[in-house]
């Protein structure tokens, strides 16, 4: 049999980058759907939420990884081992440095990180949107050579598509040849209970804002279909009892908001009717309790005897006035 004019490519890539440089984002973008959440916030990832991106040119697996900061706890000690260990699996690097803002230490200490990887690492540069004139970009993408040199570079607009394809033509040029990895039918590898968790951190987030310290995790307690209703319990942790009471705001009104938000959503992505009950525990070390840390990440047991809360957002409620 002939061989293909133009072989399948297919292998592993890690996007790294700064916190909120704009990795999930453009993970979401490439994949074509929604399978990280996204924030404003930084260090909005923490753990390895797996993309797969398939195309004609073949299969590339993507790893969208915690930014890359110094890390202060246990957790953000574990979301750094993550990032180094997938720099020594993977096919491809993607680096991504937000354009908009000046480059500091963080990045050059990123460059240090990156420069005994020895799989290809393309530089993108992201959210050229909100730079003006596009000339500027031009002394970025020097600068960047400058730090790795002969390294491609690639500047992208994420939310509004620009410069992807090129950036998929460089990525799957780069993928070593071979047949896809996991079935083309499928969009991640994350499981559905951990999606979960991730939806109602992002709408957490979302609704908190700036009144919330960045000290707030989501684990599932318990998943469990129940006919055409997916019944879900997720676990809201905070450090101290003064957070529980911004999570649950006055009448329990934050919430219910919080749940509504993220059930709807998780309605639509799923394709499914569901009941999200949630529960927030004060908890004033949990960043440092590796119990609490293994029920965040994707396959831990169900967790148990969590009874502080219980506000559910059924789909059947009225939403109040």
């Amino acid at each position: 049999m002939p061989a293909r004019a133009n072989p399948l490519r297919s292998g592993y890539a890690a996007l790294v980058g700064r916190p909120n440089a704009g990795k999930s984002t453009l993970l979401n973008a490439l994949v074509g759907e929604k399978v990280a959440i996204v924030s404003a916030r930084p260090q909005t990832t923490r753990n390895r939420i797996v993309g797969v991106v398939n195309d004609p040119r073949g299969q590339a697996v993507l790893f969208d990884l915690p930014g890359v900061h110094k890390p202060l706890h246990r957790m953000n000690s574990a979301m750094m081992q993550e990032v180094r260990s997938a720099l020594e699996e993977v096919d491809v690097v993607l680096h991504l440095i937000d354009a908009s803002v000046t480059w500091g230490s963080g990045e050059e200490y990123l460059f240090d990180m990156l420069a005994p990887v020895a799989s290809p690492v393309i530089g993108v540069l992201t959210k050229i949107d909100l730079v003006q004139p596009h000339s500027a970009l031009l002394p970025l993408m020097r600068s960047y050579g400058e730090h790795r040199s002969g390294a491609t570079v690639v500047p992208i607009s994420a939310p509004a598509g620009d410069g992807l394809e090129p950036l998929r033509e460089e990525l799957f040029g780069r993928l070593p040849e071979g047949e896809p990895l996991y079935p083309i039918d499928i969009a991640s590898t994350q499981t559905e209970r951990f999606f979960v968790a991730e939806v109602v951190r992002e709408k957490l987030l979302e609704l908190t804002r700036n009144e919330l310290p960045y000290t707030a995790g989501v684990a599932t307690e318990s998943f469990v279909e129940d006919g055409d209703l997916l019944r879900v319990d997720a676990v809201i942790y905070v450090e101290r009892d003064s957070q529980k009471g911004i999570v649950i705001g006055k009448g329990g009104r934050m919430i219910k908001e919080l749940g509504r938000r993220a059930r709807e959503e998780l309605e639509r992505i799923l394709g499914t009717r569901m009941y999200l009950g949630l529960r927030v525990k004060a908890h004033p070390r949990w960043r440092e309790d590796a119990a609490v840390l293994a029920t965040m990440t994707p396959g831990h047991a169900e967790l148990s005897d969590l009874s502080d809360l219980d506000l559910g957002s059924d789909p059947d409620e009225e939403d109040e006035p």
